[in-house]
C-alpha cells in the first residue's frame, strides 16, 4: 500500500461528498490535491493542500473550506484527528491501529513490500557509469554507479522491464592513444628500455601487466607485423583488459550491467549504423548543409568558416544546431550519439535514462532534442546529473 496515494483517494472522496461547485460552472480540477508529510513531524502524520487549491475555484475562504473538509475526514475510521494549520492546510494524525495493521502487512510481504506494477512492463534503458576504457575506475565514478544501479533496481521493483546498460567508448582518438601506450609497455616487457613515457600517452602503471600479457601471448610477433595491424590487436586486447578491471571494481559495489554496448559497432561496415541514423533524420527534415557560428570564447579569425552537415536541433528544443559530419567528411562524436539513441529505440525501449556526471550538463538539451527528432513522443528521455564526489 502507498499511504499517500491511499489517503489522497480518501480525501478526494471526502471533497466529492461535499458537493463543491466551480463558480465558473466548470468541472473542479482535483488533480492538484496533494498528500505529503507535514514539514514539522509534531503536526501529524499527513498533510493535504486540498482546501487551498479548491478555495479559489469554488469561491470560498481557504480556512473555512479546510474546516469543512477536516470535519468530513474526522469520520474516517483510521484518522485520529484532523486539524487546520496556516492558510488552510489540513494536518492528519492516524490511529495507532492503522499503523499496527500496516506494519503487520509489511512484515507479511517481507522483501516484496512496496513492489508494484506501476511500470506496466514498459521497456526502460538505464545507462550509467560508461567510463572510458582507458584506465581503472576512480572514486569519481562511484556516485553515478550507485545512483544508476539503485534507480534501475527501483524501477524494476515498480514493474518496469529494465535493462542496465554501459556504453564502452572503444572508438576514437583516446583508444588510439591507449593502444600506443600499451604497445610501449609491450616493448618494455620484451626488455627494451623505453625511458620516460612520451607526452600524450597514458603513463599509468596499470598498463604494465597488459604489456606483459601481450609479450607472453605474441612474443616478438607484434613487432614483425605492419604497425596498423599490430595496433589493432593491441587495442582490442587492452580494451578487454581495462573492461575486465572495470567490471571487477563495479562488482565490489555489487553493480552489474545487463548490456555492455560497444561504440565501435556503430562505426563497423563503413559506419553503416551512423549513416543510416543520419539518413533517417534527413528524411524527417532535420538535416541540412550549413555553417555554425564560432564557439563561445574563440576569436573569429581563429574560426574555420566551413560548410558541414548539421542537425537542426534548435527546431526540437536545443539551443544551437549540432554538427554531424565535418567538412573533411569524418563523423563528429555526436553522430555516434545519434546512431546509439536510434539503436536503443529500435530495441524497443520507451524510457531512456542517462545518468551523467555534472560535467556533462551541456549534453542534456542536445540529447532531449535528439530523442524528439528520432522518436517523437514515442519515447521519454530523462538525463540525471550527478555532482562529482569530493573527499
Amino acid at each position: 500500500m502507498n499511504i499517500f496515494a491511499d489517503f489522497n483517494a480518501r480525501i478526494v472522496n471526502a471533497v466529492e461528498a461535499l458537493d463543491l461547485k466551480d463558480k465558473e460552472g466548470g468541472t473542479l480540477d482535483l488533480s492538484r490535491i496533494a498528500v505529503e508529510p507535514p514539514r514539522d513531524a509534531s503536526h501529524g502524520d499527513l498533510a493535504t493542500n486540498a482546501a487551498m487549491v479548491l478555495a479559489k475555484p469554488t469561491g470560498q475562504n481557504p480556512r473555512a473550506l479546510a474546516e469543512k473538509l477536516a470535519e468530513a475526514l474526522r469520520g474516517d475510521a483510521d484518522i485520529a484527528s484532523a486539524e487546520i494549520a496556516g492558510p488552510g492546510f489540513v494536518n492528519l494524525r492516524l490511529k495507532d491501529a492503522f499503523w499496527h495493521a500496516h506494519l503487520t502487512a509489511l512484515l507479511g510481504e517481507g522483501r516484496n513490500y512496496g513492489r508494484s506494477t506501476i511500470g506496466g512492463g514498459r521497456k526502460a534503458n538505464v545507462e550509467y557509469v560508461s567510463a572510458n576504457p582507458t584506465g581503472p575506475m576512480h572514486v569519481g565514478h562511484c556516485r553515478g554507479a550507485v545512483v544508476g544501479d539503485t534507480l534501475a533496481n527501483l524501477m524494476a521493483f515498480a514493474g518496469y522491464d529494465v535493462t542496465k546498460e554501459y556504453v564502452i567508448n572503444d572508438a576514437g582518438s583516446q583508444i588510439d592513444v591507449l593502444g600506443r601506450s600499451a604497445f610501449l609497455r609491450y616493448r618494455e616487457a620484451l626488455g627494451e628500455a623505453i625511458g620516460e613515457i612520451p607526452p600524450g600517452l597514458y603513463p599509468g602503471d596499470y598498463l604494465i601487466p597488459v604489456g606483459q600479457a601481450l609479450a607472453e601471448e605474441f612474443g616478438l610477433g607484434l613487432l614483425e607485423m605492419p604497425e596498423d595491424e599490430a595496433l589493432a590487436i593491441v587495442k582490442d586486447r587492452t580494451v578487454d583488459a581495462m573492461m575486465a578491471m572495470i567490471r571487477e571494481d563495479l562488482a565490489l559495489l555489487n553493480v552489474h550491467h545487463d548490456v555492455f554496448f560497444s561504440e565501435r559497432t556503430l562505426h563497423a561496415d563503413n559506419a553503416k549504423k551512423i549513416r543510416a541514423a543520419i539518413a533517417d533524420l534527413t528524411l524527417k527534415g532535420h538535416i541540412y548543409k550549413g555553417k555554425l557560428p564560432p564557439p563561445k570564447g574563440e576569436k573569429p579569425d581563429d574560426w574555420e568558416d566551413r560548410e558541414q552537415t548539421l542537425f537542426r536541433s534548435t527546431a526540437v528544443g536545443d539551443d544551437m544546431d549540432r554538427a554531424l559530419v565535418k567538412s573533411d567528411g569524418s563523423f563528429t562524436y555526436f553522430a555516434a550519439d545519434v546512431a546509439y539513441l536510434k539503436d536503443k529505440v529500435e530495441r524497443g525501449f520507451v524510457d531512456l535514462i542517462y545518468v551523467l556526471g555534472a560535467d556533462h550538463g551541456g549534453y542534456v538539451k542536445r540529447l532531449e532534442a535528439l530523442a524528439r527528432a528520432v522518436a517523437g513522443d514515442t519515447v521519454k528521455l530523462t538525463v540525471l546529473l550527478c555532482q562529482l564526489v569530493k573527499l
